[in-house]
């Protein structure tokens, strides 16, 4: 996969159409607003980024991740290693 440049250096974007539940939009929409996404095309874009770079994390790591995360955020965390969010086998 790679980024084809126009002539001022920068990606061209191909807008692409998905259908999701209004539930789960409504989830994306707080979402990226919680996290202080400038748009929702941005925060998408950085969760597909995040699923193609790392495609050896599974959904279950991912929402380890987000509930440490999440707990960081709001002061109920403790510490964590690397290994116990992602295991030990990288």
């Amino acid at each position: 996969m790679s980024n084809s440049d126009t002539s001022s250096g920068k990606p061209v974007k191909t807008n692409i159409n998905i259908r999701v539940a209004e539930t789960f939009l409504e989830d994306i929409d707080a979402t990226w607003q919680e996290e202080g996404y400038n748009s929702r095309s941005e925060f998408i874009r950085d969760a597909l980024r995040d699923a193609v770079r790392h495609p050896d994390l599974t959904r279950e790591s991912w929402k380890e991740i987000a509930a440490v995360e999440h707990a960081r955020r709001t002061g109920d965390s403790e510490t964590f290693s690397r290994e116990d969010i992602v295991g030990d086998d990288e």
